[in-house]
């Protein structure tokens, strides 16, 4: 039950045409639906302010479907992460109107948007293979009703390039900072700014680089005071925690 659901409800409830089974009807989810392999938590979006999104990994295509058809009932968006074209292809089946973002490789079902937040996120990625992390980030935020700055390619093996665009980070309320090898652009960006900086290390690099562990450890141990740093490739963390930052500002 999403908030409209509640509000038409309680309009019922006024005009006396709630009936004991629409009251059923509308609680029996409380507080979940439970399908058997999954849990459905419908009223996340109360809670939270997002609704539940659908991590894709490890899941199989029939479950998937069967999530997106049960969320669709109740939820004006539906979301699903680490998508890829053939989960899309049957979301559309179901949902003619879901879009897929390639690079962030989610999909989403919108018939309404989420409420809008006022201040700028940035996302910036170290380099072009560090995109697709960047992208889950991004999307993400403006899914839940923010505005998003990309500024892309600009790591420390060429730093003048962030240099002449710093316009970005200080119009920002609130920096996501993508990277990976040795991940060192965390540290400079939050160096230079008076904001929150969210670190995404990427598992982008060469042996040495451990698919991840070598950015991490180095986002983990920066000398760079305002960092706070997620799991590996985990974009979706990373624009959720910026999401809830920038909602604090109103």
């Amino acid at each position: 039950m999403n908030l409209e659901n509640i509000r038409e409800l309680l309009e019922d409830y006024k005009n006396d045409r709630v009936t004991i089974d629409k009251v059923i009807q509308n609680l029996r989810d409380l507080p979940y639906e439970d399908l058997g392999f999954a849990r459905i938590d419908h009223h996340r979006a109360l809670r939270r302010g997002v609704p539940e999104v659908i991590f894709c990994q490890g899941k199989t295509l029939h479950r998937i479907i069967e999530i997106v058809r049960h969320m669709l009932v109740k939820n004006s968006v539906v979301m699903g992460t680490r998508a890829d074209k053939n989960i899309f292809e049957e979301v559309k089946k179901i949902a003619p109107d879901a879009k897929y973002y390639d690079d962030a490789r989610i999909f989403l079902i919108e018939r309404e948007k989420l409420p809008q937040n006022k201040g700028v996120i940035a996302v910036v990625s170290a380099g072009t293979s560090d995109i697709p992390v960047a992208e889950e980030a991004a999307v993400t935020a403006e899914v839940f009703g923010n505005e998003v700055e990309r500024l892309y390619d600009v790591g420390v093996a060429g730093i003048h390039r962030l240099f002449m665009n710093m316009d970005v980070l200080h119009k920002a309320r609130v920096v996501i900072v993508v990277a990976g090898m040795e991940g060192a652009l965390a540290s400079v960006v939050a160096g230079l700014v008076d904001k929150p900086v969210i670190a995404v290390p990427t598992s982008v690099g060469y042996g040495a680089s451990f698919h991840g562990l070598s950015a991490l450890l180095t986002m983990l141990n920066s000398c760079a005071g305002g960092i706070t740093v997620v799991n590996i490739d985990n974009g979706f963390g990373a624009g959720f925690a910026a999401h809830q930052i920038n909602k604090l500002g109103g």
